[in-house]
């Protein structure tokens, strides 16, 4: 895979991409970076790209702070800088939020959704007392490796799990706590309509974040939008069971429009 930064309507974003074909966009969750998508970026018949989006990895932070809207602002500047043509947009958790965002914004830029272990469109809030820990993992390794894990909880490569809190720690000092905020007022709740394209929602058992009512609740909010409930894996399917994902990911571009 080739690394390289864009510069996107003022965004400088850093991306990677694999293989040829219909062009696939991945974006990460809170803490995340490209690398999550690392196990799932070949996929037959695509062109897989993965970015970092403002405030994370290796792409500038953004002085609008913590907005979910900038967020699905970057991912759009992003598909109009590569002229990609109404490529599948695949976002995970907090990246959900994002790719939720532009679609009701946007819907005819893409040809398709897929929301993994998403935040549903009427937010997710963290409870005050979580604040502390939140703020806390940004200089701590130990206590932000022990969150990543409890993210995956059926992954077992320390390695690759040591990797991905490089990538963590590396996102933007506001964004500890500024992603919980910006998530607990997230509201596209009755906006999703505008967005008639296929959606497939995607959601762990075991997820310890995302809970079975609100992924329910993200799949009624879409007229074309069906849920896929994996028994085996936590809240990211897309590292604890990389192979599953390609599967059910060839099979919606394979019925996608």
């Amino acid at each position: 895979m080739n690394g390289q930064h864009i510069v996107a309507n003022g965004f400088r974003l850093w991306h990677v991409e694999a293989g040829k074909g219909r062009p696939v966009v991945y974006v990460h969750g809170n803490t995340g970076s490209h690398r999550w998508f690392e196990k799932v970026m070949d996929i037959p018949g695509a062109r897989t790209l993965a970015l970092d989006l403002p405030n994370f990895g290796r792409s500038n932070p953004v002085g609008d702070g913590t907005s979910i809207d900038v967020y699905g602002d970057a991912i759009g500047a992003f598909i109009d800088a590569l002229e990609l043509e109404r490529p599948v947009l695949v976002g995970h958790s907090l990246g959900g939020a994002a790719a939720i965002s532009l679609a009701a914004r946007r819907p005819r830029l893409l040809s398709g959704l897929v929301l993994v272990d998403s935040g549903a469109p009427s937010g997710l809030v963290t409870p005050e007392a979580h604040y502390p820990v939140l703020a806390a993992m940004a200089t701590n390794r130990p206590l932000l490796t022990q969150a990543l894990q409890g993210v995956a909880p059926t992954m077992a490569d320390p390695d690759f799990l040591s990797r991905l809190v490089d990538d963590a720690m590396l996102m933007a000092a506001p964004a500890w706590v500024g992603h919980a905020r910006a998530l607990g007022s997230f509201s596209y709740a009755g906006r999703c309509q505008a967005f008639p394209g296929p959606t497939l929602v995607i959601w762990g058992r075991k997820d310890r974040i995302i809970t079975e009512a609100m992924a329910r609740e993200t799949a009624a909010a879409f007229p074309g939008a069906r849920l896929e409930i994996l028994e085996e894996v936590g809240h990211s399917v897309i590292v604890e069971d990389p192979e599953r994902f390609r599967r059910l990911l060839a099979d919606f571009l394979a019925g996608c429009a």
